[in-house]
């Protein structure tokens, strides 16, 4: 039987200047996301779409958890695999379509983990736990446009 997991946030608007939505242009896209015991997450609307530079957008925040599960299932599996990993790092990155007012969607998004092993001949296992990883990713399995892995192996010395 399949096991259920809830994730319950509070979601609260920060951005009201005094007159609410009034106006398009009266309002600040400020949000705070917050969950017991966890620090608060500062957010906003991608600058593009009036929002704060120096805040994450929910584009960011997507593009984090489909990295950051990525990462969590590699790392399960190199320990599985018997695969020393010294150290994992990523840059992702996501491509959104926007048309007429302001409507679109995610096309792509990439992830471009760099691992670093301490075993030259488990390279090509390095590269294979990554379509295994993503195979594995509930985050990256509930999306409908492509998510494509370039991965870098460094060997330590």
């Amino acid at each position: 039987m399949a096991k259920i997991h809830s994730y319950d946030l509070q979601l609260s608007w920060t951005g009201n200047r005094g007159a609410g939505t009034y106006e398009y242009t009266a309002y600040d896209r400020k949000f705070t996301l917050s969950a017991i015991n966890k620090p608060d997450i500062l957010g906003s609307a991608d600058p593009a779409f009036r929002g704060n530079k120096d805040r994450y957008n929910p584009e960011e925040l997507l593009i984090s958890s489909i990295a950051s599960c990525h990462m969590l299932w590699y790392l399960h599996l190199a320990a599985a695999n018997n695969l020393v990993v010294m150290d994992y790092k990523d840059h992702p990155s996501g491509t959104i379509e926007v048309k007429e007012f302001g409507l679109g969607r995610f096309i792509e998004v990439t992830l471009r983990p760099t691992v670093t092993i301490n075993n030259e001949d488990q390279s090509d296992l390095a590269v294979k736990l990554h379509e295994e990883s993503h195979q594995k990713c509930i985050i990256a399995d509930s999306f409908k446009f492509d998510i494509h892995i370039k991965p870098q192996i460094i060997i330590e010395k």
